[in-house]
């Protein structure tokens, strides 16, 4: 036996463990007698030729063996064909042309094989009690047991094209059994020496894209495929693995599990790769201008790419001075390159957060360097409160109080205005420290003090009603929307203890504020006022002697 023989004759003795070969063989090549010989034509009846192979009976060959798709008829009459017996009807033997020609090409086949680990292509052509009659490229037969299968069943085979291997030639019945278990196992035995290589690889290793889904992709690793889910190609996080790669593409991957009961290999790009934010973490601080270009635009803020493999977070309140910012997008775009400020880094949760607004001017100091104090200006209600409203100005915000919305005590800005409607105001008070400014709507018209100042004056005798009473005074109602205020130390002891709500009273006017829309009056004052004019009017009264008073006292 030559070397080769013998070296498939061990792969055999592996492979087909306790089978009987001849057996095998015998459900392979059914008949003894198929052996090739050649007959000549006698006749051809309706889908049957006759053959004259030199026995007692002729034999019988299908026509189908010897016509073309088009029914051309490649022998005739007379002519001499090859043949093989496979088996026998009624007395005549069952010849095939076909099954002779590839008879030949096994013993061609064994003839010239050299290489006992050649892999052959194969295609399913039969099924017999012991296995697969399979063909390759060439129409060279071969036979595959069930047990060679590597599969638990091969239904349905016929036509299916599958690889194999030569586990056992004999010269002497021209037979070949293949094995595709062989090739399986071999693969597994492969694939399983690759991994543990590829498992020990403490570094990168290139592999190339077989196949990009919407959870990560594929990737080849010399002849292994490892999956890289989607949230370990960028350090930015989960991203879309077609925006990036295509199949076919080379990347750096590192291996980071192996599930060796699912066989399943999990790979990384990101890991194969310098981590940025250990670069990030010794060259960037909080407060540095940085450019950044933006990748994504969501409702509540924008992702910007600082171009590293790294995404910094821009919220919707870093955007604008403009606390009713609606939308980033009306500010910003995608893909726009802007200038950024660093508010936040913590490279253990790979967290940057970045503000577009500290770079911009504040709307408040570009407000006060261009309006003062006592400024009339335009602005739209933005919302109404309780307490009042907020009116827009100039890209700030400035509060219209419902004490300076009317000289009427009782309006209130909710009953007043709506929001966005335009309202002209008056600037009433700065403050720099707080950053706010406070606005009037009253200020734009004369007060009722005003009014009721160009027919009073300091020292006129009032008349009024109480319209409340408290610790520290009296308020009195002079005239519609005009208070005053008498101190409790202008009444006296007893005249304040008996005063009420809704009391009439008279005093004098003592203090008017217009700027401030006060008036003080005394009741003190109007008791001297009176006593004064009495002595006036005595010693006015030429009539009237010092003895006309006496006596009047005394009667």
């Amino acid at each position: 036996m030559s070397g080769v023989n013998k070296k498939i004759q061990s792969n055999a003795d592996d492979y087909l463990e306790d089978e009987d070969f001849g057996q095998l063989l015998e459900e392979f090549d059914r008949e003894k007698q198929e052996a090739v010989t050649e007959g000549v034509i006698v006749d051809i009846r309706n889908d049957e030729v006759y053959i004259d192979i030199g026995r007692k009976s002729e034999g019988i060959l299908p026509l189908s063996e010897i016509q073309d798709e088009n029914n051309t008829m490649s022998f005739g009459v007379n002519d001499t064909i090859k043949v093989a017996i496979i088996g026998s009807r009624g007395g005549k033997s069952l010849l095939s042309h076909m099954k002779a020609l590839r008879k030949e090409k096994v013993a061609k086949f064994i003839e010239n094989y050299k290489d006992d680990e050649i892999i052959l292509e194969v295609k399913v052509t039969g099924k017999n009690k012991g296995g697969l009659v399979v063909i390759n490229e060439d129409d060279v037969e071969f036979f595959l047991p069930k047990s060679q299968y590597g599969f638990k069943e091969m239904s349905n085979s016929l036509g299916k094209k599958f690889k194999v291997k030569i586990i056992k030639i004999d010269k002497e019945e021209q037979s070949i059994i293949v094995s595709r278990k062989k090739i399986l196992d071999d693969e597994r035995k492969k694939r399983k020496e690759l991994i543990d290589m590829i498992s020990q690889q403490q570094g990168a290793i290139q592999g190339i894209v077989k196949k990009i889904t919407t959870y990560g992709m594929f990737v080849d690793v010399g002849g292994v495929d490892g999956l890289v889910h989607y949230s370990e190609i960028s350090y930015k996080g989960p991203v879309n693995p077609s925006m990036l790669y295509k199949e076919g593409d080379k990347v750096p991957v590192k291996v980071i599990k192996y599930d060796k009961e699912r066989k399943h290999l999990s790979l990384s790009i990101k890991a194969a790769l310098p981590d940025p934010w250990s670069e990030i973490k010794d060259n960037l601080e909080v407060g540095d201008t940085i450019k950044v270009i933006v990748s994504n635009i969501e409702p509540y803020g924008a992702f910007v790419d600082l171009g590293n493999d790294i995404e910094g977070f821009l919220h919707i309140s870093e955007i604008s001075w403009d606390k009713n910012i609606k939308n980033p997008k009306d500010y910003i775009s995608k893909g726009q390159e802007i200038d950024v400020e660093v508010i936040e880094i913590n490279s253990n949760e790979r967290r940057l957060r970045v503000s577009l607004r500290n770079l911009l001017a504040k709307p408040f100091d570009i407000f006060v360097k261009n309006h003062k104090l006592g400024d009339i200006v335009n602005g739209v209600i933005t919302s109404t409160t309780s307490f009042g409203a907020f009116v827009k100005l100039e890209g700030i915000e400035g509060l219209l109080h419902n004490e300076d919305v009317s000289w009427n005590r009782n309006d209130k800005c909710k009953d007043l205005f709506k929001t966005g409607e335009q309202v002209r105001v008056k600037i009433i008070k700065i403050d720099e420290e707080n950053q706010k400014i406070s606005l009037s709507v009253k200020e734009l018209s004369e007060s009722p003090i005003q009014e009721y100042a160009k027919n009073h004056k300091l020292g006129d005798m009032v008349k009024g009603k109480i319209r409340d009473i408290k610790d520290f005074g009296v308020f009195v109602e002079l005239s519609k929307n005009v208070d005053a205020l008498i101190h409790k130390e202008d009444i006296s002891v007893a005249k304040f203890e008996n005063l009420n709500p809704g009391d009439d009273i008279e005093a004098v006017i003592i203090f008017i504020d217009e700027k401030k829309n006060r008036i003080r009056l005394s009741i003190k004052n109007l008791v001297k006022l009176k006593e004064r004019e009495d002595l006036n009017r005595i010693n006015n009264d030429d009539k009237i002697t010092l003895g006309d008073v006496i006596k009047d006292q005394l009667s």
